[in-house]
Parts: structure tokens; C-alpha cells; sequence
């Protein structure tokens, strides 16, 4: 089983770099897609969007993917930009309501919702807005896309070696039993060393020398914290629709990973919400 995950996971990450950094902007914008696609196949499992509804719900994803990518890719700059900017940033706005307030009441409450219109929407906020996030990321830069990612890998790298060595306090008991308090502090300890190493290289390779600690290393650490801990948010909420819907992994797809969404469950819940969160933070200190 090791074997098969290590496996899997040297795959999945020459894949993924490979795309990231050989693939045009199109390229990308279409691979995205296609996977994000399959996550929302796969939340028609977790959703319990069985039977007719399942396939409305699907067909209708395509279409409005599809409509989407149009914009997103259109040379036209002018009304299919405009509406992908749109897009964009309503994704945005949802996600960030939805992760920072709407998730949490969920796993608070342990409530799950049967009407499937509910359903329907939160997959759409869970999937689209990480996609146009993995756009515009990318648009901005391959290796500032790859820091952000990166800041979930450490979270939960952190967190697992953590939770192993030091675990005793449960987080969520009735949600995920191996997750641990222990295991989220090792997260945010991991993430700010991963800050401060991030500041530092900026400060090195951006032509910056500033002694001290400066407002842009403090904005840096305050907003990757805050991400660290909306991947835990992100991580729960998916393990607790699983469990409703009496699923170990969203698919499996993935040889000893489980599924897409089992693969990404943390980047939902923190990548749309990135932008807001760096505004916030420079916000509170400028």
C-alpha cells in the first residue's frame, strides 16, 4: 500500500509541475478544468446527488465550465474578459463566505443538508473558485502559484509528523479521529518557519534588504497562518461530508491517494480565499 501511494504521489507530482511549468496559459486553463470536473463527479458521490439530479447537476457543470473557460481563454478582451473578471471575483467572495463562515457553522452544528439545490451550490463554490484561482495564480506566476500550494503541503506534512509524535487532544472527534490539536499546532509552527523562509528568499532574490522584520514578512506570516488554518477547515468539511454519505475517499481514482477531492480538499478551502485574505491583512496594517 505504501509502495502504491509513493507511487502515485511522484506521478501526480510530475504531472502536476510538468503542466504547471511547460503547459501555455491555455494548456493550463484546460487542464485545470478537466480535473476540476472530476471533483465535481466526485462530489455527486459525496453530495449523495444520486440518479437524475446527479447527471442535471453534472451536465449543467460542464456547460457553465465550458462557458467559463471560453472567457477565460477568449483573445477577445473586451466582454469575455470582462465576464471572467466577473466570474472570477464573485467566485472569490463566495468562497471566502462559504470557508469562513458557512463551513465552520456546518462542523460546529454537524449539520449536513438534504436539499439538493444546497448541495449543488456548495459543490460549485467548492470546485469553480479553485479553478479560476489556479488561473489567475498561474497568471501571476508559476513559482507564486507553487509557494501557495505549498504552504498547504507543509500544513499537512507538519500536521501528520506532528499528530504522530505528540498527539493525545482530539480535534474532531465524531469528524476525523485521527486529526489532533497537537497536530494543528505542528501545522502553524511549520507553516511560520515556511513564512519566514519565504520572506527571507524574497527579500534575497527581490533586490530587498531590509534589517529587521519588516511589514511585508509580517503580512506574509499573519496571512499563510490564516490559510494554515482554513486548510484545516477545508480538510474536516470534507472528511465530514464523507462520512455522511458513508464514503472513506471522494473516489478512487487515485491508487493509495483515494480521490481528486481527497487530493485537494485543503487548496479548496484556501486558495479562493487567498486573495481575500492578503487584502484583509494589508488592509489591517496600512
Amino acid at each position: 500500500m505504501l509502495r502504491t501511494r509513493i507511487i502515485t504521489a511522484a506521478i501526480l507530482v510530475i504531472v502536476l509541475l510538468g503542466a504547471l511549468f511547460f503547459l501555455p496559459e491555455r494548456g493550463w486553463a484546460v487542464f485545470t478544468f478537466s480535473i476540476s470536473l472530476v471533483a465535481l463527479w466526485e462530489w455527486t458521490r459525496i453530495a449523495k446527488l444520486t440518479g437524475p439530479a446527479g447527471y442535471v447537476f453534472l451536465v449543467a457543470s460542464c456547460l457553465v465550465g465550458l462557458a467559463l473557460l471560453a472567457a477565460f481563454v477568449s483573445p477577445d478582451r473586451s466582454a469575455a474578459g470582462r465576464t471572467g473578471v466577473y466570474a472570477q471575483s464573485a467566485g472569490y467572495v463566495a468562497a471566502g463566505v462559504f470557508w469562513m463562515v458557512c463551513a465552520p457553522l456546518w462542523l460546529a452544528f454537524a449539520w449536513r443538508p438534504n436539499n439538493r439545490l444546497i448541495l449543488a451550490a456548495t459543490g460549485w463554490v467548492i470546485v469553480f473558485p479553485t479553478w479560476f484561482a489556479l488561473i489567475t495564480f498561474r497568471a501571476y506566476g508559476r513559482w507564486y502559484l507553487l509557494a501557495l500550494m505549498a504552504v498547504i503541503w507543509v500544513a499537512d506534512i507538519a500536521a501528520y509528523f506532528a499528530g504522530r509524535a505528540f498527539g493525545t487532544h482530539k480535534l474532531a472527534p465524531t469528524v476525523s479521529p485521527g486529526k489532533t490539536w497537537e497536530g494543528v499546532a505542528g501545522a502553524l509552527l511549520g507553516v511560520l518557519l515556511y513564512a519566514a523562509l519565504c520572506s527571507g528568499a524574497l527579500k534575497q532574490f527581490g533586490g530587498e534588504h531590509v534589517q529587521g522584520v519588516s511589514l511585508e514578512t509580517v503580512t506574509l506570516v499573519i496571512a499563510f497562518l490564516a490559510l494554515a488554518l482554513l486548510s484545516v477547515v477545508g480538510d474536516l468539511f470534507e472528511s465530514w461530508m464523507k462520512r455522511g454519505a458513508g464514503l472513506k475517499d471522494s473516489s478512487n481514482l487515485l491508487p493509495g491517494h483515494g480521490g481528486v477531492l481527497d487530493r485537494v480538499d485543503a487548496l479548496t478551502s484556501t486558495l479562493p480565499t487567498a486573495p481575500l485574505i492578503f487584502l484583509a491583512v494589508q488592509r489591517l496594517f496600512s
